[in-house]
């Protein structure tokens, strides 16, 4: 089983690792810091460079096959027992970062106002999307949301993370903040806090202080259907 060094740290953004399988260019390390498309995260895009040669390979796709995470590179050429030095598009994955923890204080901001509960979630560099099952459009209602999220934002909170029976983590109130769903089925769950605000079971990458995102600025909002309002967002 791949390492993820993301869940320890989010900001490692080069690793030593050996290659544990690869063929069809899709390779196995024994370590990663590449994040698997997940959570409405997208993938770590970057490099591989096979050690003590020139070789270098892109990394196009990070996905998840039954439990393994797997690159999918650019070129043939790395075999098991290679070590390689894999590098993240680091100004990349800082974006979504700061996106995902805007997103977390987004929906608490949501929940706790409105009860409202998130039915989708896509995050973007340019810009990242939230469902909620919300019944009336009230822009200047989402505004006012918008505004407590960046005064949350304002308070400098450090993000603690957590690792937690899972039976446990699931006792504790909205917890979870997607409708009709639950974490996945492992035993230990890591839970991200963001001070009194909010606190998530989550398993992506997020920056260590709301200082970091910046400002949260609503793009637009859309009807999408009887109960499901989506808004877009960006951090500048």
């Amino acid at each position: 089983m791949t390492e993820a060094l993301y869940l320890h740290d989010s900001y490692i953004n080069e690793f030593t690792a050996n290659v544990v399988s690869s063929g069809n260019r899709e390779i196995i390390l024994d370590a990663t810091a590449f994040y698997p498309s997940s959570g409405g995260q997208p993938n770590d895009t970057g490099t591989i460079h096979l050690n003590g040669t020139e070789a270098s390979f892109n990394v196009v796709d990070v996905v998840k096959k039954n439990g393994q995470i797997v690159h999918v590179v650019d070129s043939d050429g790395l075999s098991p027992g290679d070590n390689v030095t894999g590098e993240i598009n680091w100004s990349r994955r800082y974006v979504l970062m700061r996106m995902h923890t805007a997103a977390h204080i987004l929906s608490s901001v949501f929940n706790k106002e409105s009860g409202v509960l998130i039915t989708g979630n896509q995050l973007g560099v340019d810009k990242s999307r939230i469902d909620f099952n919300m019944e009336i459009i009230d822009r200047e209602k989402i505004n006012n949301y918008i505004e407590a999220a960046n005064k949350i934002i304002a308070e400098n909170i450090a993000i603690e993370m957590t690792v937690v029976k899972r039976e446990d983590a699931l006792k504790i109130p909205d917890v979870v903040k997607l409708a009709g769903a639950l974490p996945p089925n492992i035993p230990e769950l890591r839970l991200v806090k963001i001070g009194s605000y909010d606190l998530q079971a989550d398993g992506g990458c997020h920056v260590n202080n709301t200082s970091e995102i910046g400002k949260i600025e609503l793009i637009s909002v859309e009807n999408k259907g009887k109960t499901n309002r989506r808004i877009y967002y960006k951090v500048i």
